[in-house]
């Protein structure tokens, strides 16, 4: 169970709106806001940035939401690419984690990996 996870962030005043736009559709809005840090979630701070303090490769850290639907994750990843990040992996089924397992792969523009995901009761419901 996760209660938060923070990624580091190059340029706080970038990171902030491109993470608002990617998590609005799966209900999670920016709570707090500082000179070094963002915090985002439903009723508490679950994902938070954190300005980095140097410039170092991306960690290859990996972040998986969890959200409502499929056209949740359909739409995570849309506003991701709409707001400057790439495709890691488009939205599909990912069989190899189960059959009801619906995910959705974005890099964010600092490298950061984060997943929204879904479990549905049967391909074709979402």
């Amino acid at each position: 169970m996760i209660d938060h996870v923070s990624i580091a962030v190059a340029d706080l005043s970038r990171a902030i709106p491109f993470f608002e736009t990617l998590l609005a559709p799966l209900g999670h809005t920016k709570l707090r806001e500082g000179d070094t840090a963002a915090g985002f979630g439903k009723t508490y701070p679950e994902f938070w940035l954190n300005l980095r303090e140097s410039e170092t490769a991306p960690s290859g850290a990996h972040v998986a939401l969890r959200a409502g639907a499929m056209a949740a994750v359909d739409a995570f990843y849309a506003a991701a690419l709409d707001n400057g990040g790439s495709c890691d992996g488009p939205p599909g089924f990912r069989d190899i984690y189960g059959p009801r397992y619906y995910a959705a792969f974005i890099r964010d523009p600092d490298g950061n990996r984060i997943e929204a995901v879904t479990f549905v009761e049967e391909k074709g419901q979402g």
